[in-house]
């Protein structure tokens, strides 16, 4: 069991030497500060050993009882075994309402199969946890990360009780930040969106050029000065933001090169090959 305690200021430190001290199956990470949930998960990943992984938050709406049936699943053939929350016990409306909108939102955007109403509670071959530790992308969306590496997934679903003793550090700020990781992380829309804005505000900008010269030139009622600036005006405006899109194609691409992750990942083969993600 690892237990990592990401920079807390009560008394779990102590508690968890006081485990380590009786239980040689107890690992302990002590962070020197608070680093961030995603970064606990990476460093229990990377010293756990077992064949078979699974991720829980220390707080019991994970509940243990849960590990049976993932356990089942892995035993029959899957490499990820996700739990599907089917209610949330002691969340506010908004906050539920909120989970929702990311998940969905989230899904739609990234390209990638990301199951909804899911957290990080799972089950993972060590096959999958692996490769996870290998990707070296030091901003980390693990639950994104579990569904583009692929393999076999199945989820279980399970009502997620309210938490057994204290209350969340995840701030609104805190879960607005990692949303906008999560999406950043796996979405060029975002950069895409401001290419489309820069195509047409182009064709914009030359259809009201266009009726500008016709004021101008087949009617009377033009302001003299007005043609000439409006036309300057939308030109280098609509040039200006389809500049600012082929730069966002750019960098989507240069984006995808800095993350750095394989261009495929074998579940199975034979000789060299199938111990390698390319």
């Amino acid at each position: 069991i690892v237990f990592v305690n990401d920079g807390s200021s009560d008394g779990t430190a102590q508690r968890l030497e006081t485990l380590r001290h009786g239980d040689d199956r107890v690992k302990v990470i002590e962070f020197s500060r608070n680093f961030g949930h995603q970064s606990a998960m990476t460093a229990g990943l990377r010293a756990a050993k077992g064949r078979a992984c699974v991720i829980m938050d220390a707080d019991l709406q994970d509940p243990p009882s849960l590990l049976l049936p993932m356990v089942d699943r892995w035993r029959s053939g899957y490499d990820v075994v996700y739990a599907v929350r089917r209610s949330r016990d002691g969340e506010t409306v908004f906050k539920k309402a909120t989970a929702a909108l990311f998940y969905r939102t989230l899904r739609a955007l990234a390209g990638v199969d990301i199951p909804p109403d899911t957290g990080d509670f799972r089950l993972m071959d060590r096959r999958v946890v692996d490769v996870l530790n290998s990707l070296p992308e030091r901003n980390r969306f693990l639950r994104g990360l579990v569904s583009w590496i692929g393999f076999r997934q199945i989820g279980v679903q399970f009502d997620r009780p309210a938490r057994a003793a204290g209350e969340t550090k995840f701030s609104f700020w805190k879960m607005l930040r990692f949303a906008l990781d999560g999406l950043t992380s796996f979405s060029r829309v975002p950069l895409r969106l401001v290419t489309i804005a820069g195509v047409g505000a182009f064709l914009a900008s030359g259809g009201v050029l266009a009726w500008a010269l016709w004021v101008r030139f087949f009617t009377d009622r033009s302001v003299p000065g007005w043609t000439s600036l409006i036309g300057i005006v939308l030109l280098l405006g609509g040039a200006q933001l389809l500049a600012l899109g082929v730069i966002g194609e750019y960098l989507a691409h240069i984006f995808d090169e800095a993350k750095g992750r394989p261009t495929y990942i074998i579940r199975k083969g034979s000789g060299d090959e199938s111990e390698k993600s390319l």
